[in-house]
């Protein structure tokens, strides 16, 4: 009996403590977030002051008021920022899972020459920081005049998440059987009928993974979308926080502010496929 409660007691107290270390992580991980929520709300005083003040003293929504209240009057123009936003993650996202589903695809499922070296180059073109392609991309977007638009944003993005995709893609396609999609030809599905009822929906945790992860790629690019973009017609939100900054002053609350509403669909993208996106990042760990 005392060795069964030995065991006990040590089961409690690895339980005990494994739960504490994950709320420090989680503690430290979040923390950013939080001071960026608490300083949207706090006056400017509070946000400089030395020492710092922990426990804001002040709220208000001022910051959001002004940021809302001064579009289309000559302030921050939210909305044009947000819906430039959208519209490039979206369409880039959307792009390069098309991209990338029939990339990883092929590499999953066909031999062909050059195979492995294609995809090893694929993937070291992740190697290169976007910020180290900017000034070149720069130069030939001036050469094809697409400098400050939608489409050669959208260009950029897909060519930075494509070999992501394809490489997560990939190996998820690897891990669905071929002999189910041979049995549901078996059965009279046609090749196309077979990936889409068949190896599209066992696949579709690592489809939402790369999804989400394109997406929020782009949703906070900020490197390559101030180089390439001009005026409100492009200009995504993280360049929008450019805006609430002077020659001698930043207007911290503001910008803290525009974080906020930057962040606010990101987590409700990711809350709407978070099922999918845990399954998808735990699929493997576990053999069958």
């Amino acid at each position: 009996m005392n060795e069964n409660a030995e065991a006990r007691l040590k089961s409690l107290g690895l339980s005990i403590a494994h739960k504490i270390g994950l709320f420090l992580a989680m503690t430290i991980i979040c923390l950013p977030g939080l001071w960026i929520v608490l300083a949207s709300f706090r006056p400017t005083v509070e946000i400089m002051a030395k020492p710092p003040v922990w426990i804001p003293q002040h709220l208000s929504l001022d910051a959001y008021v002004a940021m809302f209240s001064g579009i289309g009057q000559g302030g921050i123009p939210v909305i044009e920022y947000f819906r430039n936003s959208l519209i490039i993650s979206v369409t880039s996202t959307v792009i390069s899972l098309a991209i990338g589903m029939a990339g990883g695809y092929a590499f999953a499922r066909y031999r062909f020459k050059a195979k492995s070296s294609i995809f090893l180059g694929l993937m070291l073109t992740r190697t290169v920081p976007g910020i180290a392609l900017s000034l070149p991309l720069f130069f030939v977007y001036s050469k094809l005049g697409i400098i400050d638009t939608h489409f050669g944003l959208i260009l950029a993005y897909v060519a930075l998440n494509v070999p992501f995709t394809i490489w997560l893609i990939d190996g998820f396609f690897r891990q669905v059987p071929k002999d189910l999609a041979e049995a549901a030809q078996i059965d009279g599905c046609t090749r196309w009928q077979a990936f889409w009822q068949v190896e599209f929906p066992l696949a579709g945790p690592g489809i939402a993974s790369a999804g989400i992860f394109a997406f929020l790629t782009s949703w906070n690019e900020f490197a390559l979308a101030s180089q390439l973009t001009r005026s409100v017609n492009s200009k995504t939100l993280p360049v929008g926080l450019l805006d609430y900054t002077a020659e001698f002053t930043i207007d911290w609350r503001g910008m803290c502010a525009l974080a906020v509403v930057m962040i606010i669909p990101a987590l409700v993208l990711t809350f709407i496929v978070q099922k999918h996106l845990v399954s998808g990042l735990t699929s493997g760990a576990v053999k069958g």
